[in-house]
């Protein structure tokens, strides 16, 4: 679980955010590290990574049942936030090592990763979601 503090209004305000596991420990964050150059965490940094580190255990998953587990797997996540709108994309990236899988089936097997990890099903709503796959070594 998480938690969230914030003190002000939405321009002028500041928070901070908290993991059960203590990964996060009142970490701040504010407008101007969501909105503008201020480096520091914001909640699509959070969605980003969460939606990285699920979509890989997915992954890892699906190719080892499939009996081609992956030696190992990095994926990044990208979120595009228009303010007024919302999250409007979400692009996936993942480089594996795989032995024994081709290009395709690394491409399918990324797809169904996709398709089927919680954090994917759980951010439906966003409008586009995409998956971009290359197999190293």
């Amino acid at each position: 679980s998480a938690s969230s503090v914030w003190q002000g209004g939405l321009k002028d305000g500041k928070g901070t955010v908290s993991t059960e596991s203590t990964v996060l420990s009142n970490v701040p964050y504010n407008f101007s590290k969501r909105f503008e150059s201020e480096k520091g965490t914001n909640p699509e940094e959070l969605i980003a990574a969460a939606h990285a580190s699920c979509f890989s255990m997915a992954l890892a998953h699906g190719l080892a049942g499939a009996g081609t587990p992956p030696e190992s797997l990095r994926t990044s996540a990208t979120v595009t936030f228009v303010p007024g709108t919302g999250i409007t994309k979400i692009a996936l990236a993942v480089t594996g090592r795989v032995p024994g899988l081709d290009e395709a089936g690394f491409r399918e097997a990324a797809a169904g990763a996709k398709a089927g990890c919680p954090v994917s099903k759980a951010l439906a709503g966003v409008p586009e979601i995409t998956v971009e796959s290359r197999l190293e070594g």
